[in-house]
């Protein structure tokens, strides 16, 4: 039951790839691409996080979730589209959301399957979720950031912050449409609000929030409008 709970959380449908792009931090259309595929120089390139394509123009909360794993490694002199023949074979193992489930990181049979397929695959080591050290396979810096932002419920992502500068700053499933809030209260409405002559003190007392919260969801929208569209 609970992890019937926790399937239909990954499913709910919530968002679009603008929102992908803008809350993870991509350049524009690179969610189409890494859900729905892309086609370049005459050759068509499979999607990374979904089977196969499907025309689809939501998003779930699971796809999120995995998209944001998948921007760590964005900046890396690699494409990531070498990772699509290792979240294959994961799929094939964990389910349909393999890299928005706490067992491939957080438990460690998990992560010796984990490290059993990258070495399968081949994938490169600036790619790799998890390393061998000691004798034992753990998590690499880039999967390690991605999961202490997770909070697991019932196995599975429950939420996520999306920026490590604003830990206030929570994305729900269950709340907001998902959409990255503090206590119920979405960032962007509270950046409207203030764009629109509204007081920090204004807003505190509006929404019930202390100053550092009403700073810290401004402070988000700052991030997401500046530096993820550089």
């Amino acid at each position: 039951m609970i992890e019937r709970m926790a399937t239909s959380m990954l499913d709910r449908a919530i968002y679009s790839y603008s929102d992908v792009d803008r809350l993870v931090g991509l350049h524009t259309g690179t969610a189409k691409r890494w859900l729905d595929g892309y086609s370049r120089a005459g050759r068509f390139y499979e999607p990374i996080l979904r089977e196969s394509t499907t025309g689809s123009e939501a998003v779930t909360w699971g796809e999120m979730v995995e998209a944001r794993l998948l921007a760590e490694f964005r900046s890396r002199d690699v494409t990531v589209q070498s990772l699509r023949p290792a979240i294959e074979q994961l799929r094939e193992e964990f389910g349909r959301y393999p890299l928005a489930l706490a067992r491939p990181f957080l438990d460690v049979e998990g992560r010796e399957l984990v490290r059993v397929v990258q070495e399968r695959v081949g994938l490169g080591r600036s790619l790799q979720l998890v390393v061998v050290r000691n004798g034992q396979s753990i998590l690499t810096a880039a999967t390690e950031r991605f999961s202490e932002a997770v909070q697991y419920v019932a196995g599975a992502a429950g939420t996520i912050r999306p920026d490590p500068r604003t830990p206030f700053v929570v994305m729900d499933p269950t709340r907001t449409f998902g959409q990255p809030a503090i206590r119920n209260v979405r960032t962007e409405i509270i950046a409207g609000d203030y764009s629109a002559g509204s007081s920090r003190d204004e807003l505190a007392d509006l929404y019930d929030l202390s100053l550092d919260q009403v700073d810290e969801a401004l402070r988000f929208e700052l991030i997401v409008g500046r530096d993820r569209a550089a």
